[in-house]
């Protein structure tokens, strides 16, 4: 059996991390999976795990930060990007489609139906959640609105983000080895770990200056790369470590004893399979409320930018109880990949 993975994005952040995550899912099973991706998309995740890709066309509305004039925009492309879907699944010679997010959930959407084959969409943002349910089978992540829904439609399930096998598998003396490295770094601190995702965010950048400010009781560790280099302008090295972009994630996952991060799905799940406590910084990307707390009830306290210095104190307060609540939703998350495919293969039969 073979899968298209329709997949939006260029191919190198989280969109692409979800779409691999779920072909390794679908390749356990002994699944054929092949890839779809925008023209334009350098790929670079893929092409380092050894995959090559059909080039399609996948037109881009924005995703959570979509305005009606560029899902206009985005609409209007929309029919000759169909069709090169279309020639893409018939040249694949799949069973069936899976459209990933956005555009990607889409335009699979849309050539699946014109190709007459099985299509399911794993949906995230207001436009993919509106059309993608009108065509196919749907799967829900945790951003959109509906996943708090007390009933679905029919044809719509919730999921967590399919996480990598190796979520929650990090080495905290890896994590420790590293951080003792810099200068400033304390092994009789707790440490705090903050992170925006592969991009730091201006307001991530406040966060942890307020904090620096307030207290020295913690080693304050900042992961990933500016969006604007000027950001990094205000730390205080002496009262900061910034390790960069790094491939020891799950590692410091694993050793943090707290992590803060913005109100985003899939890194949420990440730092929930090291069972740790989290505090989600809210509006923090364009101004968007995910209400994650709403649905790792227990697990994660939400904040304010302004407020994170109380939020930290209230999370060491309540430790135990947060940190229990973590490792439930923890394990749940790491089986998400293989709940998720195994619920697709079961409609299929």
């Amino acid at each position: 059996m073979k899968c298209l993975l329709v997949v939006t994005g260029r191919g190198l952040g989280g969109d692409a991390a979800i779409a691999l995550n779920a072909i390794k899912a679908l390749e356990k099973r002994g699944i054929e999976c092949e890839i779809a991706l925008d023209e334009s998309a350098p790929g670079i995740l893929f092409e380092k795990n050894g995959y090559s890709w059909h080039k399609i066309s996948i037109p881009q509305a924005g995703g959570h930060k979509a305005t009606k004039a560029s899902a206009l925009k985005g609409a209007l492309k929309l029919i000759p990007a169909a069709f090169k879907a279309r020639s893409a699944i018939k040249k694949s010679g799949c069973d069936f489609v899976l459209g990933v997010l956005g555009g990607g959930a889409i335009v699979g959407s849309l050539g699946g139906k014109l190709a007459r084959k099985t299509t399911f969409s794993l949906i995230s943002t207001p436009l993919d959640s509106t059309v993608c349910p009108k065509l196919n089978y749907c799967f829900l992540f945790p951003e959109i609105d509906k996943y708090r829904w007390e009933t679905l439609p029919k044809n719509m399930e919730r999921s967590f983000y399919p996480l990598s096998d190796d979520c929650g598998r990090g080495n905290a003396n890896v994590a420790l080895e590293k951080l003792r490295e810099f200068p400033n770094f304390d092994e009789n601190k707790k440490t705090i770990l903050f992170s925006s995702g592969s991009s730091i965010f201006n307001g991530m950048i406040d966060a942890i200056n307020l904090v620096a400010n307030e207290t020295d009781e913690y080693n304050l560790v900042l992961v990933g790369l500016p969006l604007d280099e000027s950001y990094l302008d205000s730390l205080d090295d002496s009262k900061v470590i910034y390790a960069g972009y790094i491939n020891w994630m799950n590692d410091l996952f694993k050793f943090a004893d707290l992590t803060v991060l913005t109100d985003d799905g899939i890194s949420i799940q990440e730092a929930l399979t090291s069972e740790k406590p989290i505090i989600a910084l809210t509006r923090i990307k364009w101004g968007r409320y995910q209400n994650m707390a709403g649905v790792y009830t227990g697990a994660i306290i939400e904040s304010e930018v302004s407020d994170v210095c109380k939020s930290i104190d209230e999370a060491f307060r309540n430790y135990d109880s947060l940190q229990k609540n973590a490792s439930a939703y923890g394990k749940q998350c790491a089986q998400a990949a293989d709940n998720l495919v195994d619920r697709m293969l079961k409609k299929l039969e």
